[in-house]
Formats: structure tokens, C-alpha cells, sequence
């Protein structure tokens, strides 16, 4: 028997909306969340100044997109869309890798505290299927919560849709929400529109929330501010900004290493055996940082048995264990040659193999990134470059630190010093064109704003511009041959890029997204 294609949907109507909250509670003892966390809450937004102030409010959760990039960021098809429009989890897949809550635009994500797992709205799913209404439905005393099947004209919440203008959370990000809202104020379903207040209603705000609204303009006209809000910290903190910089170094050692047997310029036991050890540690080092960040590190295996094959996450992997086993097969090839058991033809051939490898190893990240469509910041046209540039000035960096313990012929060493430049300034220029030209979205302009003006301004231009900046002119001179110049440079710049890797993953976080 033929069966319509249902899409299933919300629609708030904020109109009627009391700020009750008796949805939230109602979806806390459904699902039995933990204190603190919350699948729908209600926000308030309040405007304007005693005794001519305004109060509205907000019922948010999951939109139930119909192209949620949080379904295709998943690396375990723990997260689902089914056949009449649910986005449902299933959390016995789930690795807790946090990619979900970085690609939803929403902040409707979140880790059980008790499970430690991705959770969110699911529509209540378990209540669909036995022919019921939502728990959130089903409480609200004045109806302003509706659901039903969006591709019927004829249902409830269809006619309803078509009664009034009606507006969605981010249309700008193209996800297709399913939530509608009904008489909402535009800086209520705007985070940006109205920073956190000084304090909230019935508590105080997270710090988080807090330190952030401080960077965030308030409306002169409106003086809107968020008065009552969930918290959202960030997903990835220092192993992933940790992660950037050893896969990097990883990459761009082995990436400098093929390009010279491949130009035939000699770098010797650096080239053969040295770089091939760093790519091996960096990419070691890489995976268990990956793994212990992790909310459920004994199923990282998963990527593997389950993989979604449309996910970044898994094909980052699949990246790192052919990086692995490309910069392995080098390390042993490299002993041997060393060792005068082999010729050197063996190198020169996996060299062919070895470059486009340590390409993807560190550019890979550029597509994950590009996946976390919450994050504004990250969703730059000029990331893969950028990364490349990154990996060739800490990993030059990293050779010209070894190069001062093992012997290097005056062409390898111009190689290097000529790579650390060159690489160095890359990354200076990327960062000045990304960071004080425009962007395409307000999200994106309020967290280079926060680099470039704000909380992180001194760590930016000190450490990840200016000490790039000196790593470039100590380069030159180590170029030119003065002692101990390449050996600094080295040095700074791999600080350089700590800097700034930790700037670019917390900017892009604290933007609020709900």
C-alpha cells in the first residue's frame, strides 16, 4: 500500500506563549534529562528600560532540519533522520565526539550528563509512533505549541502557518528548519541581538555566556538583553586545538620531506629517517588526543564498523591510519636506506605517495570544519590553504630544530629555511586577510572581532601573528646562514601556531547560537 510522504514539523506561536515553562518540564520528566541540561527551554528576552520595558519569549529546541548537518556530520549514524521528517538519535551508537553539537546552528545538541552521549528534542518519537502528541504539546495550557505534518495543506499546523507571517531560527545557514514561529520577536530567535544581561531572572548566567556578552554590542535603541537562557559551553577545548598543532607538525615534516626527493635535493638522514619519525609521533600523538576527547572513548572503533561514509569525522580518520601507515612505510624504508640495506629508489617512488598523503592528513580539517556549520568562523574558503601553509611552517620548523643536531648539506638546509618562510608568511598573510576583511556572516564578523579587538586580542596579535612574524625574520637569517637563527625560528613558530590555534577553535565556540 502506497504511504504519503509525511514531514513532520513544529509551530510556536509566540503570541500566546505565557512563558510558563511547563513544556520544559513536561520534556524533562518524559525523557528523565539531567538538572541543568534541557531538550526545549523557554528563553527570555527582555527590551528597554523601567517602567517602559518589554518582556517575550522563546521556545527553543531542535528544528528538525530537513538537511541537519548534524546527520552528516556524524561519523556513526548515531544520528538519524526517518522517513516522516524526525531527526531521532539513537545513543547506543553514539561516541560522543561533539561533531553534532558544532554543526547544529541551534545549540539543540548537547552530552547527557548521565549517558555521556549526544541528546536533543527527538519529537518524542516513542509517542509519535503510538499515535500521541509530544509531551510538550500535550502540557501547554494556552496551545502554542503545534505539530503535525508540514506536506498536509490541510493539517492543523498547516492552516496555522498559513494564517500569519511566520519566521525560523538561522534561515541564513540553509538547513531547512521545521520549526515555526508565530509573533516571535526578532531578538529573541537572534542570539546576537541580545546578549546576556548582568544577571538572569531566577539565576545567574553561566560564566561562559557571561565573559562572552561583554564582546557582544547591545542595541542602543532596544538595549535588548537575554534575561534568562541554558547554558552551552564549548564542545572541543585544548585537545583539539592541541590536535591542530601536532597534526601539523606531522604533515608538514613529511610534506617537506617528499617534495625534496622529488626536486632530488638531499636532506639526508633528516629526510629519511627524521621527518618520517616526526609524521609517525605527530599523528601517534594525534589519535590518542582524538580519542581522549572523547565522551566514550570505548566505542572509537565505531568510526569504523559504522561509519557514515557522508561524515568528515570518518574520513578524517581513514586520513590519519593511511598517514600512519604511508609515514611508517617511510620511517622503515628510511632505517634501511640509512643502513645501506636498500638504495634510496624505494624513498624517491613513496615519496609519490607520501605528498598528497601529507596533504590530506593536515587539510582534511578544512572539510570537517566545514561540516561544524555552527560555527561561523570556521567556514572559510581559504582553511585547506590555510592549513597547508600552517603545516609547512611548523613542520620546516620542527627540521630546522633537528637540523641543528644532525648534519644538513647547504641545499637541504636552503630547502628548509626557504620552506619556514615561506610558510611562515603564508600564514601571517592568511591570517590578516581572514581576520580584517570582510565576512559573510554577522556570526563570523562578531568572532573575528573577539581575535582582532576583544578578550582574545593580546594572544592573537602577540603570540599568533607577532611570533609568527619574528619566526619569519629569524628564518631569513638562518636562510642567510647566521648560527642558531633556524633553530629559534623553529622554535617560536611552533608556539606561534599554539597561539593561534587556540584563538580560532574558542572564537568560533563562543558566538551564542540560541
Amino acid at each position: 500500500m502506497y504511504r504519503r510522504q509525511m514531514r513532520y514539523g513544529f509551530a510556536i506561536d509566540q503570541r500566546t506563549c505565557i512563558g510558563c515553562h511547563a513544556c520544559t518540564v513536561a520534556c524533562k520528566t518524559e525523557h528523565e534529562i539531567p538538572v541543568g541540561q534541557f531538550r526545549t527551554w523557554v528563553k527570555y528576552v527582555d527590551s528597554g528600560e523601567f517602567p517602559s520595558s518589554t518582556r517575550d519569549f522563546g521556545v527553543l529546541r531542535c528544528n528538525h532540519c530537513t538537511d541537519a548537518p548534524c546527520v552528516e556530520i556524524c561519523p556513526t549514524n548515531a544520528l538519524f533522520t526517518r522517513a516522516d521528517g524526525i531527526v531521532d538519535f539513537d545513543r547506543d551508537l553514539c561516541i560522543g565526539c561533539k561533531g553534532c553539537l558544532q554543526a547544529c546552528p541551534y545549540d539543540a545538541i548537547y552530552i547527557d550528563e548521565d549517558t555521556h552521549t549526544a541528546a536533543k528534542c527527538n519529537f518524542c518519537a516513542h509517542r509519535v509512533d503510538s499515535g500521541l502528541e509530544p509531551a510538550c504539546v500535550v502540557v501547554c495550557p494556552t496551545q502554542s505549541i503545534w505539530v503535525g505534518d508540514l506536506d498536509d495543506a490541510e493539517s492543523g499546523i498547516s492552516q496555522l502557518l498559513r494564517s500569519g507571517p511566520v519566521s525560523v531560527r538561522a534561515p541564513e545557514q540553509g538547513t531547512g528548519p521545521n520549526v515555526f514561529y508565530l509573533g516571535a520577536e526578532p531578538a529573541v530567535l537572534d542570539p546576537l541581538a541580545a546578549p546576556a544581561g548582568e544577571g538572569y531572572l531566577y539565576s545567574t548566567p553561566d560564566p561562559h555566556r557571561a565573559e562572552v556578552a561583554a564582546d557582544l554590542p547591545t542595541d542602543p535603541v532596544t538595549k535588548a538583553r537575554t534575561t534568562l537562557n541554558t547554558a552551552h559551553p564549548r564542545p572541543w577545548g585544548a585537545r583539539v586545538t592541541a590536535y591542530l598543532w601536532t597534526k601539523a607538525v606531522a604533515a608538514g615534516a613529511m610534506l617537506i620531506a617528499a617534495l625534496a626527493r622529488l626536486i632530488g635535493v638531499d636532506l639526508g638522514l633528516l629526510g629519511d629517517v627524521v621527518a618520517p619519525a616526526i609524521g609517525v609521533a605527530g599523528i601517534a600523538v594525534t589519535g590518542l588526543l582524538l580519542v581522549a576527547d572523547l565522551k566514550r572513548p570505548e566505542r572509537f572503533l565505531y568510526i569504523f564498523r559504522r561509519p557514515n561514509p557522508r561524515s568528515w569525522l570518518f574520513w578524517g580518520s581513514v586520513v590519519l591510519a593511511g598517514g600512519a601507515a604511508v609515514f611508517s612505510a617511510w620511517l622503515v624504508l628510511g632505517v634501511l636506506t640509512t643502513l645501506g640495506v636498500v638504495g634510496g629508489a624505494g624513498l624517491t617512488g613513496l615519496a609519490v605517495l607520501a605528498l598528497p598523503t601529507a596533504v590530506m592528513v593536515t587539510g582534511y580539517t578544512a572539510f570537517l570544519f566545514g561540516q561544524a556549520e555552527g560555527r561561523d568562523l570556521w567556514q572559510s574558503r581559504l582553511l585547506f590553504w590555510h592549513l597547508q601553509a600552517q603545516a609547512v611552517m611548523v613542520g620546516a620548523g620542527a627540521l630546522a630544530i633537528a637540523a641543528a643536531a644532525v648534519r644538513l648539506d647547504g641545499a637541504g638546509r636552503t630547502l628548509v629555511g626557504a620552506a619556514l618562510t615561506v610558510g611562515t608568511a603564508a600564514h601571517i598573510g592568511i591570517v590578516l586577510v581572514e581576520y580584517l576583511g570582510r565576512h559573510a556572516t554577522a556570526g563570523a564578523a562578531a568572532a573575528a572581532r573577539m581575535a582582532v579587538r576583544g578578550r582574545y586580542a593580546r594572544t592573537f596579535w602577540g603570540g599568533g601573528v607577532g611570533l609568527a612574524a619574528l619566526g619569519a625574520v629569524l628564518a631569513c637569517f638562518g636562510w642567510a646562514g647566521l648560527p642558531g637563527a633556524a633553530l629559534i625560528a623553529g622554535l617560536v613558530v611552533q608556539a606561534a601556531l599554539a597561539a593561534y590555534e587556540s584563538v580560532f577553535v574558542r572564537a568560533a565556540q563562543d558566538i551564542p547560537l540560541s
